[in-house]
């Protein structure tokens, strides 16, 4: 699987999730979570930082059941090895050690290289005392330095529909209870330290010399489900459908980033164990 180069842009997927949800303040949306002397806010836009003496992160004020979770980035350019930008879902610190988690992360790289936008889905801290990454990894077909782009993630009970700039890039879908996420996940997003793994596998590590390193956040999105609302809420939807799901079209556009775009998939990975992860069975 290997990128096209950047003048290639999928196909429209005719469908724009984004454009259903207003954009809401950082502050009416968000907390810090750590690093509060690495962060700066306004009301629509976010900046933090990782530097030689702390990274930072924030989180939403509520938790969700379902939903759909948005935001705009702008990575920085040049020497990011070891360096993870995120936004997630999780439930981590009302379930430490047996959490649900779904990521979209970008992992820092080295001159001239492309950033990895890495998506991954753990459940109940994997099970079983195994931890079963779920990653899917793409080299994008824009410079994510250059712009802002729209992140999102489509949370509903029966998928999980990973977008960038509303195309859609990866579907997860619901195969069972068990490897699916059910319980409530608050929102999440944060820059850290990861020079163990982050780039090709820890042989590059963070480097101080380009310090600071920075991220961009603005266009805060978030609707849906909350864990406090009724049990007959309706889960948002990605296409016109009201039952949810993809249009052909945004199915065309996804198998179009994945043919071009995708550099790695847990599913197709021989040296991977998949007899926990029934999604890839079929």
């Amino acid at each position: 699987m290997v990128p096209s180069s950047n003048a290639d842009w999928p196909p429209s997927p005719g469908y724009w999730p984004s454009t259903k949800f207003r954009t809401i303040s950082f502050y009416k949306g968000y907390r810090n979570l750590w690093g509060i002397s690495h962060q700066r806010a306004d009301q629509n836009a976010l900046t933090i930082w990782l530097d030689s003496t702390s990274g930072s992160g924030f989180k939403s004020n509520r938790p969700f059941r379902s939903g759909y979770f948005g935001v705009n980035i702008k990575l920085q350019p040049g020497y990011t090895a070891g360096v993870i930008t995120a936004f997630y879902l999780s439930n981590n610190e009302a379930h430490p050690g047996f959490h649900d988690e779904v990521d979209i992360e970008f992992l820092g790289t080295t001159f001239g290289k492309p950033y990895t936008l890495q998506t991954n889905v753990y459940i109940r801290g994997s099970g079983d005392g195994k931890i079963i990454g779920r990653e899917m990894k793409f080299h994008l077909w824009f410079d994510p330095t250059q712009a802002f782009h729209h992140y999102a993630i489509l949370w509903s009970p029966k998928e999980i529909i990973f977008l960038v700039d509303d195309v859609p890039i990866r579907t997860y879908p619901r195969k069972s209870a068990a490897t699916f996420p059910l319980r409530p996940m608050w929102i999440y997003g944060s820059i850290w330290d990861a020079s163990s793994w982050a780039t090709e596998d820890g042989k590059y590590k963070a480097d101080y010399r380009y310090q600071p390193f920075v991220a961009h956040y603005t266009n805060f999105k978030a609707g849906g489900c909350s864990a406090y609302a009724s049990p007959w809420c309706r889960p948002v939807s990605a296409s016109p459908f009201r039952s949810g799901g993809l249009t052909r079209q945004q199915y065309r556009t996804m198998r179009w980033v994945q043919r071009y775009h995708m550099v790695y998939d847990y599913c197709k990975d021989y040296k991977r164990d998949h007899s926990l992860t029934p999604e890839c069975w079929g």
